[in-house]
Parts: structure tokens; sequence; C-alpha cells
């Protein structure tokens, strides 16, 4: 359920010839799976920063035929530009974004490395988390010399290429090198003040920033002070793995604070702003809200209004939706321009556009079931009414967590409509799933079976598209039955008032159980593996059972409270 993504923001060495630069970013797309999200050329710089994401495998791919159609295009023995480079795609980071380690990310881009040495003749080198040793990490090391220092550095044995040749050849003449590397993901994100001073916007992006203020004798003024080597003393800032300096936007009529989070696991962007608020405070000054640039991870979104809403203690069992909501407010999003979350989000500008169930209005899910069509059927219909069937539960923890003379429970109700949260949203995958699922038996049916050959692979489609016609309806029983124990919970420990709301809650969850127990029954017969079909039916049979002894121990314990 969790897709993997990946972030690819590569650097060309071309920011002036829009018809090359557009050539090169069209190549992302014709990539299956992998969306280009921003192209950025810089004039004075004679650079562009092209963004992109997808599946690793895609996103590689992608990132392959960039570097390829750049190195077609740039000529780097013409380039000249204010920006350090040193080859014609000079930079290719890749940034994990859900569902994917930045361990993970770094295999990665060594399996780009290694393709673009090979196929393409291309020297270069890994930095950052694909470093193969400490003094690679950092970028400016690796591009040390750059294109005009080329020549000299792939013949020094220190400075032997991670991939490609290590000589300046007549292709690399041309190409130069690249680095490649894996990185965690940059929040570009300014904080507003009410002034319009600089000077007290950099006086708290001193007190913020990891790398702080230069020491002075009299304390921000007076000689600075040096250390043994000579080097300035710094006092550092507050926060790590954050950049920032202070200027003025005539646009806003503000000063901002304008911070790079360089790794938003050690400094997310909801503790910049609140660390940020605090010092404006200390100074005299207030923070009026905040401007992302760019693009952010759901998860940063996420944590962010469970921050806030862990700040007034309240259910962190709330709707996705609800939490972006929250954290925008919170961290005043909006305060110069309206932020819209499908515009800002990087999941939401992938969300896939092909109809689905779960996003049709109430009627219009009825009308789909009732039309002349064999799906959705029951499995999807079990999958909703149990995913119906939580939420109720769900709203009686998050109704609990309010209540007056409660307040020392908060926590407990809120981890209660977490746990509601994440069997509804299973059960909400599954309804779609269980139509996807039947439509695989149908396309099996509709395959060729002239050649015994062909009549093989039918045959074995058709065995695979019933097993896992029989494993969705499965996980429905199994999602709903654990779902159960938050009905109960909260039929026992949650606001009387609501009882029978849980107590409905809980019968949901049962008709999912049974209607999906049909399900798996009525597909595993037509299963030839006899000894998995007896084993999914066996296992079957005990949570159906279970399911029912809940709902006989719910409907006597409602009954006797109502």
């Amino acid at each position: 359920m969790n897709k993997q993504l990946i972030e690819c923001v590569p650097n060309i060495s071309e920011g002036r010839d829009i018809a090359k630069i557009n050539a090169i970013a069209a190549v992302v797309e014709t990539v299956e799976g992998v969306k280009l999200l921003e192209v950025d050329p810089g004039k004075a710089t004679n650079r562009t920063v092209i963004t992109f994401v997808g599946e690793p495998k895609n996103v590689i791919e992608a990132a392959f035929r960039l570097i390829k159609k750049a190195a077609e295009l740039i000529d780097m023995s013409k380039h000249s530009g204010e920006h350090p480079r040193f080859g014609a795609t000079d930079v290719c980071p890749l940034v994990p974004i859900s569902g994917i380690t930045l361990d993970e990310a770094a295999v990665y881009a060594h399996k780009l490395g290694e393709r673009v040495g090979k196929e393409l003749g291309i020297p270069g080198y890994y930095y950052e988390k694909a470093a193969t040793s400490e003094i690679r990490k950092n970028l400016a090391n690796c591009r040390a010399g750059e294109y005009e220092g080329l020549k000299d550095k792939l013949v020094n044995p220190t400075w032997k290429p991670d991939f490609g040749p290590a000589q300046f050849n007549e292709t690399v003449a041309r190409t130069g090198a690249v680095a490649i590397s894996a990185r965690d993901f940059l929040i570009a994100y300014n904080i507003n003040l009410n002034t319009t001073s600089t000077r007290r916007a950099n006086a708290i992006a001193f007190d913020i920033r990891e790398a702080g203020r230069i020491k002075h004798e009299n304390g921000t003024s007076g000689k600075v002070m040096l250390d043994k080597n000579g080097e300035p003393i710094r006092i550092p800032g507050k926060l790590k793995a954050v950049k920032g300096i202070g200027w003025y936007i005539e646009e806003y009529g503000i000063a901002q604070i304008s911070y790079n989070l360089t790794n938003i696991n050690i400094t997310p962007m909801h503790i910049a702003f609140d660390e940020t608020e605090k010092c404006a405070i200390e100074r005299g000054l207030r923070v009026t809200g905040s401007e992302l640039i760019g693009l952010i991870p759901l998860k940063a979104m996420l944590e962010a209004g469970d921050y806030f809403l862990r700040k007034q203690q309240r259910s962190l069992g709330i709707s996705e939706a609800e939490k972006i909501k929250i954290a925008v407010k919170s961290l005043g999003l909006d305060d110069l321009k309206p932020f819209n979350p499908n515009e800002k989000i990087i999941e939401y500008l992938l969300k896939d556009a092909t109809k689905k169930l779960i996003d049709l209005t109430v009627s219009g899910f009825a009308e789909e079931t009732a039309a002349e069509s064999v799906a959705p059927g029951g499995g999807s219909i079990s999958a909703y009414v149990g995913a119906l069937g939580v939420s109720l539960g769900t709203m009686v923890a998050n109704l609990s967590s309010h209540k007056a003379g409660w307040d020392d429970k908060w926590e407990f109700y809120s981890d209660w409509a977490v746990k509601g949260q994440a069997y509804k949203n299973k059960l909400l995958h599954l309804v779609d799933e269980d139509t996807i699922a039947f439509g695989k038996i149908i396309d099996g049916f509709r395959m060729p079976k002239s050649t015994e050959e062909e009549k093989e692979a039918r045959k074995q489609a058709i065995e695979e598209a019933t097993i896992y016609a029989t494993e969705i309806p499965f996980l429905v029983m199994e999602t709903a039955y654990n779902s159960m124990e938050v009905m109960q919970a909260m039929i026992k420990e949650g606001m009387q008032s609501s009882i029978s709301d849980a107590g409905v809650g809980a019968l949901c969850a049962r008709t999912a159980v049974v209607g999906a127990y049909f399900n798996v029954k009525i597909n595993a017969k037509d299963i030839k593996d006899r000894v998995f079909a007896e084993e999914i039916i066996a296992k079957s049979e005990v949570i159906y059972q279970k399911a029912l002894a809940i709902e006989k121990e719910v409907i006597e314990f409602v009954m006797s409270k109502v």
C-alpha cells in the first residue's frame, strides 16, 4: 500500500537556450510513471534545476535518459556561468520521499552511476549518502577544480572516478563529469515577520541556524574573536541541519527569514517555526506566518499537524485532510497567498487520476453498485461497510477525547482514534482492490487459447487471479475483525451517550467479516491448489466464528445499557 517514491533533482549546465532545456526535460516524461514537477532555468548561472518524481526504477531510467540527452545537447568546452560546474548534467541527487530509506536510495544512485559510466562513457563521483569515501561526501570536494580542472583530476589516483573512464577523452571533453548522490529532502522555507528590518531578521536567523553567528569581543560588535588556528569563533545556533538568513521582500513589504532545512528528520518545518517564534518574541517581534518554496512530502505536513494537535491536547486520530488544515493554519502557510495542498504536496501531485469507487459520492457508489455490471460486488461492499463501522468507533474515540473532565485521558482516546483511522484507511483501499482482483479473473478468461502454450498461460493466469481474489476478501475479514477492538474499547470506555454508535460500528464490522467470508468461500472453491484453498478457508472460519462471538457480546452489553 505504501508505494516507494523518490525525487530526482538533476542540475544541467544550460540556463539560456530554452529549446535545449525543454528537449532535455521532455525525456523525463517518456518514462511511464514518472512525473515532471518543475523546470527552473537561471540565466546568470547558465544552469537549470529539473525536478521529477516516481518509483525508484522508473526514476533512475528517466535520470539516465536525461543525462544522455544533456550529453548530446550541451558542449561543456563552450560553457560558462556563475555557478560551480563540471558536467553537462552537473549533479543528479536522488531524494527519498516515501516508503524508501536514504540507504536504499543510495543503492539506486550506484545503479544509475554504473550505467552512466558503462553505457555513456561519462565519468563521475558519488557524494553525500552514496559517497565511497569520507572526502567524497562533500559535493564541493568532488567538483573542486570544476570542468577546467577535470583533465588533471581524472588521472589523479586520489580522485579516480567512481564510475566511467579515468581519462579526459573526446567524449569527456564534451560531457564533463557528473556527481550522483542520495540525500535527504531539502525544504526551502521562509518565515514572515512583522518588521521591515533585515538586520533584525538576520539576528533571529543567527539565533536559529546551525552555523550561528561569529563571536565578537563586545557581544555583537567589536573585534572578531579567533581560535588557535586563526579562524573566527562561532556561537552555534539552536537548530541542527538549518541554514538561514534574513532579507526584505519588497513584493510583500516585510522582512523574512529564509531557511534551508537540509534534513527534516533532524529539524522539521514545525520546529523551525516554533523556535523562530520564540526568538522573535524575545526580540520584540512577531511571526505572522510562513511561506513554503517548492514542494513538500506529505509526511512532513502530517507530522506538523500532529505536533500542533499534541500541543492542543487534541486527538491525533483525525483525517489526513484535517491534519493538513491544522498544519497550514498553525504555520500560517496561507499568510501571503493561498496554500493549495494539491499543488504543494508531492504525493498529491502524483495521485492516480483513475476513477476510484471510494472517490464517488454516497449516492454515486450506490448507483455504481446497482448498475448492470458484476463489479463492484459483495467484496467491495463488505470492505466499505467495515470502513463505515470503524469510522463510527473512531468518532466515539474522538468525541471522548474532548469530553469535559476527561482532559487527562485525551491521549488514551487519541491512541484508539489513530488505530481506527489506520483500519479505516486499509479497508477503504480494499474497496477498490476487491474490484481490481475480480477484474484480473475476467482478464484471465479473455486470454487467447489457440495453442497449448496459450492454454497453459491462460490457465496459470486464471489460477493466480483466483488466488488473489480470495486473498483480498480474506484481508477484508482480517482487518474488519481486528477493527472490532476499537468499538469494544469505546463501548466500555468511551462516552456512554455514544454507546449505540460504537455498537452500530461493531455490527458493521461483523457484517464486513461475514460478507467477505462468503467471498473467500465462493472464490476458494475454484482454486486448483487445494492445499492453499483449504488453509485459507480454515483461517477464515476461525475469524468468522470469533466475529460472531464478539457481536453477541456487544449486543448483550449495549442492550444492558440502553
